[in-house]
């Protein structure tokens, strides 16, 4: 199966709400759920963190008339989307999010500039509003402590995103958490969701779901208690899915389909 095509759910409306509210009260914000419900699909389509932005941001090299479309979705929500490596030291993290967060806010002025929008100098940060951080619970004490003194200098609302119990995890910092502002958990697809979702993915293998068909409920069952509402292990599932009904030449998603998939899945379902 080809990308991932982000799908508009309820829990990514809740989410943009919830990142609207964190940017404009410029606060501290804290999101956690489940590995693979989506958080980090929302947060960067949040932010506009294309493939493309990315790239730009990271190799910062010979400007080219495409970038315009970028700068123009930067500074849509003038978010910056940051991910600390798995060794990387406190100094890294400053060091690093102080050079995206000045890149993000250069190609949001060049937007600007194009409307005759912009407001004196240029400066470092000037129009990022929100840096939001993933996979924040590889953060130690030190690096957190130094997203809050950033926070502290420089008023731009910060977001952790990260698993269950990060938000237990930042209360043992009193300095950190007596300035989070919002908690949001991100949770798995519900049953319509679900079946929004299936639909697509039926579609993506040539099929229409028909939930009124005993073998399309059927398959849709096994799915939900296989996946539990989960996107990454419906992508995944899918792709498996789609190879088994290639090497078996069958035409129709089956439960048996399913649970063929689900065999050849090594990790991340029980």
């Amino acid at each position: 199966m080809g990308p991932t095509t982000f799908i508009a759910t309820k829990e990514h409306r809740r989410f943009t709400e919830f990142a609207n509210a964190v940017r404009r009260q410029r606060t501290i914000g804290v999101c956690y759920g489940q590995a693979g419900i989506g958080k980090t699909l929302s947060a960067k389509r949040y932010a506009n963190w294309s493939p493309k932005a990315e790239a730009l941001i990271e190799e910062w090299g010979r400007r080219e008339d495409s970038d315009l479309q970028i700068y123009k979705d930067l500074a849509k929500t003038r978010t910056v989307f940051f991910t600390p490596g798995v060794l990387t030291t406190p100094k890294q993290i400053k060091d690093e999010l102080s050079l995206v967060t000045t890149r993000t806010s250069i190609c949001i002025h060049q937007h600007l500039d194009t409307l005759g929008a912009t407001n004196g100098p240029m400066n470092q940060d000037k129009h990022v509003e929100l840096i939001i951080v993933d996979e924040s619970e590889r953060l130690n004490a030190t690096a957190l402590e130094v997203l809050r003194d950033r926070y502290d200098r420089n008023n731009i609302a910060l977001m952790l995103i990260g698993m269950p119990g990060i938000e237990k995890q930042f209360s043992r910092y009193p300095q950190l958490y007596s300035r989070v502002g919002f908690a949001h958990e991100y949770r798995p697809l519900a049953q319509d969701e679900l079946h929004f979702v299936l639909q697509r993915k039926w579609r993506a293998l040539g099929k229409t779901l028909d939930l009124e068909d005993f073998t399309d409920t059927q398959a849709v069952a096994a799915i939900a208690r296989i996946t539990r509402g989960n996107f990454r292990l419906i992508d995944r599932l899918f792709t498996q899915m789609q190879r088994v009904m290639k090497i078996n030449e069958l035409d129709t998603i089956t439960d048996d389909v399913v649970e063929a998939a689900r065999s050849t899945l090594v990790i991340g379902i029980s």
